[in-house]
């Protein structure tokens, strides 16, 4: 086992792990291989195309599943040897709609389930009213669930999975279906656990989720971890810190006036009398702007847009190189089994 300074064991341990199913005569290897760790106190984003393995990871650490083999071991503890005590450091948040009971009050749904939880019922009343505030609820305890919107629901699904305070939160797709402001109130919540040392894995597909939550990325591909990386390394993977679009009107600018090791042209359009170019810089500093400026002198710029590199830009173009590999490999197998056939 993993100790990190102090002799404080990491918040979860992953060595080895895989996952099989069984469908029909068929075995479905759902996770192989997979080793990582998180500290306590980080929050992890965990991301990956549909059916890469996330669902399935996310309930072997929650116990609800079993691992084919491998290990995992939740602050120290091994999910299969000590369940009781591992299900103890987790709360679990799906979300949805599921799990509430619409014609009780918010107050009381938190309550019922901080006593299933085994929260000291001296504590409860208090441990309530606290999440409550956490989550941005006590305005509306009172009310009945069913009177709730979808964001508010949300709010109130980990308001019930941290009220026994658990140490690791595990999250799934907590934004999905709210409107903008809801998300960022939920987002706002995530944000105060996470200064309350709760140690977080965050699965969505909503990048911006992760780009501002997240001090981790994992991404799973085809049941395998793929990349595991601070997000700023993650980010830095695209090779450039900007895209860089420029609008102006007569003569458009030589290809070659933009020649540097740190600015790419992606495209030059000119039509009539105005024209757009299209730059992708390494950094964006006062060099790499002097730079367009010599390049631009005598032309007539009318508008500069820069977009600093996101996260979505990355994994959009990582899904591509997998999407790429994959169809390659397959092309692969398929012309090899053409050739055999066509010499038999």
């Amino acid at each position: 086992m993993t100790m990190v300074a102090g002799g404080v064991p990491p918040a979860v341990e992953v060595s080895r792990l895989c996952r099989t199913f069984r469908s029909g005569s068929e075995e479905i290897t759902a996770l192989r291989d997979v080793s990582f760790r998180i500290d306590q106190g980080q929050v992890v984003g965990l991301l990956g195309e549909n059916g890469a393995g996330k669902t399935t990871l996310t309930k072997i650490l929650a116990t609800l599943l079993l691992p084919t083999s491998g290990t995992v071991r939740l602050f120290g503890k091994d999910i299969t040897r000590q369940v009781r005590e591992a299900r103890s450091e987790i709360g679990v948040v799906f979300g949805g709609d599921r799990g509430l009971y619409g014609r009780l009050s918010g107050r009381d749904n938190v309550r019922f389930f901080a006593v299933l939880a085994g929260v000291d019922r001296r504590r409860v009343r208090s441990r309530v009213e606290a999440v409550l505030e956490e989550v941005g609820l006590q305005d509306v305890a009172g009310r009945r669930v069913e009177t709730y919107s979808r964001g508010m629901r949300q709010r109130l699904h980990i308001a019930i999975g941290v009220v026994a305070e658990p140490r690791l939160l595990l999250l799934d797709e907590p934004t999905v279906g709210l409107d903008p402001v809801e998300a960022e109130r939920l987002r706002a919540a995530i944000a105060r656990l996470r200064s309350g040392g709760v140690c977080v894995l965050l699965t969505s597909h909503y990048l911006l989720d992760i780009e501002r939550l997240a001090d981790q990325v994992m991404v799973l591909s085809k049941g395998e971890l793929i990349a595991n990386l601070p997000v700023a390394e993650f980010v830095g993977l695209a090779g450039f810190a900007a895209t860089v679009q420029l609008r102006g009107t007569g003569q458009a600018p030589a290809g070659d006036a933009f020649a540097s090791a740190d600015v790419e042209v992606d495209s030059i359009q000119a039509k009539d009398e105005s024209w757009i170019v299209k730059l992708k810089v390494r950094r964006w500093d006062g060099r790499s702007f002097a730079l367009l400026a010599g390049a631009l002198k005598g032309s007539t710029v009318t508008d500069v847009d820069v977009a600093p590199v996101r996260l979505e830009d990355v994994y959009t173009d990582l899904s591509a190189q997998l999407a790429a590999t994959a169809a390659s490999q397959d092309s692969a197998t398929m012309d090899g089994a053409t050739l055999d056939s066509a010499r038999g």
